[in-house]
């Protein structure tokens, strides 16, 4: 057996992965021996970043690492994006890629692909970078990986293999026994501490980020018996269900979250950065923490950024809020319920003109797809329904707008979730600006034969940088950009296609939709906020 064999072997039989992403080329060729006798879906993107993002998107609906096989060079540089969206949001992906024959590696002789190091290149984008050099040490280094993926704060983990390895001849084929890895739990006396001061709190807060989302019963179970307000991050969604009495959602930049912040007395954070695209995306430094903040969190660097930390656990999310649940027998009657229902009403989200387009929009999509996915890019539709969305379980909304924010994530990483949950509808939602990053990703679509509705808000241009150019007094400038003719788009890439301009039109064509194949639904913009308006009229 070669050693790109073993690769897939192990990864398969060994680590579950049944799907990877990647783009053949002169330096993976071999790699690709005996893949498609190895009972792993190989998935072809158009573009590296389309391969990252769909990994990304495969790990966050499944909770599984999404794999990619990447080409030298340029194949890194192009998946680099996708790697840094993963690492701020913290996704387990495995990025395997080739590089230079060893006796070449750092000498500058300009061979094909070649970098000065893509190993020192990619260790900014990953958990670790690292240069195969003996066969014998593959079963230790993906051993590495997953470890990273379930034992710590997971991300990219990037493993690169030099060309003249692929095929070099495997000593030992025997598959190492499977590691159980256990992540660590709280200390006892940290977190019994944490319980007295939540039991002794008069007005406490909880916030809860997406290093939960494995745990929704505990988080439910703890929250219930503080009788506590909750903020859900973006990437939290759905942790307690939809519309739960205590959820405040993703509000904590809002006026009123904030108030109810500053006058928590205990706030206890569980697996969230407390970062500012959750708590401070006005970007004015305005979510203050006055009382005794605990935090909990796998990474202990973490525990004291952002926000000064009374209490610190390095521990398991999961683990910890059932143990601290365990405290408390009994429910704390202190107005929680009603606390958050008086914080909503002062939002008034449903009411607020920057969200109004939005409202009727939304409530299509849940009418007609309740069980959706939703998947965003960075755009109108997306930035509303951070604060808008509610959904039934935990990954099943998220989209680039957090963390690193780039744009085109959302068509590739629908794509990607769709794979990894075939059962489920997945919505992409994308703009007309940020979908043209990766709209070569709608010929993947196509030909997988993947039933995503994407949905694409259609209003002419980069419109969250012309408002922001506006309230800063700067003239527009490379905001107004030209549009293809989206359907025309569509049809030449075999994709159904349809325009809509209000949600009557949107919920006949979610209704009508495929199911196996792709469907581009483009709304226009200016036409579905006239049509609204005069609905609200």
């Amino acid at each position: 057996m070669t050693c790109g064999q073993w690769l897939l072997t192990l990864l398969h039989e060994r680590y579950g992965v049944d799907t990877v992403f990647g783009i053949p080329g002169v330096h993976t060729v071999a790699l690709y021996r005996g893949l498609e006798e190895s009972g792993v879906r190989h998935v072809t993107p158009r573009h590296e970043q389309g391969a990252g993002f769909m990994a990304d998107g495969y790990a966050r609906a499944t909770g599984r690492p999404g794999v990619c096989l990447i080409i030298t060079g340029p194949g890194m540089t192009n998946i680099a994006t996708a790697m840094g969206q993963a690492l701020a949001d913290s996704v387990p992906m495995l990025v395997i890629s080739s590089v230079n024959r060893r006796d070449t590696l750092g000498r500058g002789q300009g061979r094909l692909h070649e970098l000065p190091s893509q190993q020192q290149l990619m260790a900014g984008v990953s958990r670790f970078s690292h240069t195969l050099l003996d066969p014998s040490a593959l079963p230790e280094v993906l051993a590495r990986a997953f470890a990273v993926f379930q034992g710590q704060r997971p991300g990219p983990v990037h493993i690169e293999i030099p060309i003249d390895l692929f095929d070099a001849p495997v000593a030992s084929t025997e598959l190492p026994p499977p590691a159980r890895l256990f992540r660590p739990a709280p200390d006892p006396a940290g977190l019994a501490l944490a319980a007295d001061w939540l039991r002794a709190a008069k007005r406490p807060l909880v916030l809860l980020g997406g290093g939960c989302i494995d745990a929704p019963a505990a988080a439910r179970a703890l929250v219930e018996r503080l009788d506590a307000p909750t903020v859900t991050t973006i990437n939290a969604k759905g942790l307690l269900g939809r519309d739960h009495p205590l959820d405040l959602g993703a509000n904590a930049a809002l006026p009123a979250v904030r108030e109810l912040a500053r006058e928590a007395d205990v706030v206890l954070a569980v697996g969230t950065e407390l970062g500012e695209t959750d708590y401070d995306v006005v970007f004015d430094d305005g979510f203050e923490l006055r009382g005794r903040l605990i935090r909990i969190d796998l990474d202990a660097q973490q525990l004291v950024r952002n926000q000064q930390v009374a209490l610190g656990l390095v521990a398991d999310a999961g683990r910890t809020l059932a143990l601290l649940a365990e405290h408390f027998p009994a429910p704390l009657p202190r107005g929680g319920a009603e606390r958050t229902a008086a914080t909503l009403a002062a939002l008034d989200l449903n009411d607020d003109p920057a969200f109004a387009p939005f409202v009727p929009f939304y409530a299509t999509l849940g009418e007609t797809l309740p069980d959706a996915i939703l998947v965003g890019d960075s755009t109108a539709p997306v930035y509303a329904g951070n604060h808008l969305v509610s959904q039934p379980e935990p990954r099943r909304y998220f989209n680039a707008s957090t963390g690193y924010g780039t744009l085109g994530y959302g068509l590739p990483a629908a794509l990607g979730a769709q794979l990894g949950q075939p059962a489920l509808p997945v919505v992409a939602l994308v703009g007309d600006g940020g979908v043209m990053f990766t709209l070569s990703e709608l010929a993947t679509a196509v030909e997988a034969r993947l039933p995503v509705v994407i949905v694409l808000w259609h209003n002419q241009g980069y419109e969250e940088i012309r408002r922001y150019m506006d309230a800063h007094g700067v003239t527009r400038c490379g905001v107004d950009i030209q549009a293809p003719d989206f359907q025309v788009v569509a049809a030449g890439f075999g994709c159904q296609a349809v325009r809509v301009s209000d949600p009557a039109g949107l919920a006949q064509a979610l209704a009508s939709r495929p199911l196996d194949a792709p469907l581009l639904v483009e709304v226009n913009a200016a036409a579905w906020q006239q049509a609204v308006t005069c609905d609200l009229d």
